[in-house]
Formats: structure tokens, sequence, C-alpha cells
């Protein structure tokens, strides 16, 4: 079994404080085997994050957290940036013509760009997989909401820590059940559903300084581009 670390965002993201070396310093030193960085929109600092993991004893798994046109969807093992804005159906086939898998994130959090208000139940149950976990939800409720849907569906599950500080990062962790320390190997037990997952709650304070510091973030992105 090996456990990573399938939700993180770096300072490249309009949300993320901290370089991709910092992300992947913490992973090691909370024992992960593998991390993707995940940035809104944004692919460059996890390909450099894929790429510098071996120094630090992981497996890198590139992607990024895409904003469709009904929320966002985490494409995980793509090498090429997949276009924002698309509807939910045509963002999950550019992802895999990409090579990589379509997990949706935290899908009934809409104050949070949850899919589910957004697209049917047949569209959601479409995806490769389901967040089931993510350590940033402050009552947990929408988490059984997705764990739900994903047993009845009979979808592969995930967790992620939605880190956006790297203390977080290893907050809650896919366990995925296959002894090759690959990405290959990694993509291919998520989509047979050989994953369980773990993980604890983001404390509300660190929650809140994540929510705070991000929308202090893009308030100064854009102030830069206006200027």
């Amino acid at each position: 079994m090996l456990s990573v670390e399938l939700h993180s965002h770096s300072a490249l993201s309009y949300d993320g404080r901290d370089p991709v070396e910092m992300l992947l310093e913490q992973a090691r030193a909370v024992g992960l085997d593998a991390l993707a960085v995940t940035d809104h929109d944004e692919i460059d600092a996890s390909l450099d994050a894929a790429e510098k993991a071996g120094e630090y004893g992981l497996v890198g798994i590139p992607g990024m957290e895409v904003t469709s046109a009904a929320g966002h969807v985490l494409a995980i093992g793509v090498r090429e940036a997949v276009p924002t804005g698309l509807p939910f159906d045509e963002t999950l086939s550019e992802i895999r013509a990409r090579g990589g898998i379509a997990v949706v994130p935290h899908p009934f959090q809409e104050s949070r760009s949850g899919v589910a208000a957004n697209v049917s139940r047949r569209d959601l149950a479409s995806a490769d997989a389901i967040e089931i976990y993510n350590s940033r939800l402050l009552t947990g409720r929408a988490n059984r909401q997705a764990e739900r849907f994903a047993e009845e569906h009979d979808l592969p599950m995930t967790a992620g820590s939605d880190a956006h500080i790297a203390e977080m990062v290893g907050q809650a962790v896919t366990r995925v059940d296959t002894d090759e320390r690959s990405l290959d190997a990694i993509l291919d037990a998520i989509r047979d559903g050989r994953t369980s997952v773990e993980g604890t709650r983001t404390p509300w304070r660190v929650s809140f300084r994540q929510a705070a510091g991000g929308a202090k973030r893009r308030v100064k992105n854009r102030l830069r581009e206006f200027f």
C-alpha cells in the first residue's frame, strides 16, 4: 500500500502560499510515498514538483485543479494543461485525452465550487473517482454525502488534504493498493478502485488562515494585473 496526497496547492495557485520544495519536504517528513500538486488552472509548478519528487524519495504526480463550467475537477496524471470553462463532460474528456484521471473534489460543497449542484447525478457518476474525504470541510456532512454517492455508484474513492500551505500536506491521504512505486501503477490502482482513505480534519483556525491568506493573495494579484 502506498500513501498518496492527491490534492495540494503551491504558490503558483492563486490561493496557495508555498513553493513546491516545501510541499515535497513536508510530504517526505510525514511519510508519504507520492504527491500531486494540483494548482487551480495552472500546471507548471506541478510539473516542476513531479520532476523534483525523486530527490525527496517520492513519486511525483503531475496534475491540476481545473475550473469547469460546473465547478472544480482534479486532473490527476496530466502533463498538459486542461482548458478551463468547458462543460463538465468535456472537461472529463479532455483530462482522459491527456492520459489523466478525472477526480471530483468536494462535490457537495457548493461554496467551494463543488459540481454536484450544477450537474446531474448521472453526469457526476461518470467521473473516474470521487474525493470522499477532504480535510478542509468543517462539518463533515459534505464528505459523508460524497462517500454515500461513491458507494451507491460503485466509484473509486480518494481523499485529499486540499492543502494551501505546506504544513497541511498529508492531513488526508489516499491509500493505494499497489506494490509498484510508479505514476502508472498509482493511476491504474485508482481507476480500478483499489483505494482506501484516511485522514484528519484540518483545524478550523488553520482553514480560516488558509482561506484568508488566499483571499489576500487574490487581491494582490488583481491589483498587480490592474497596475
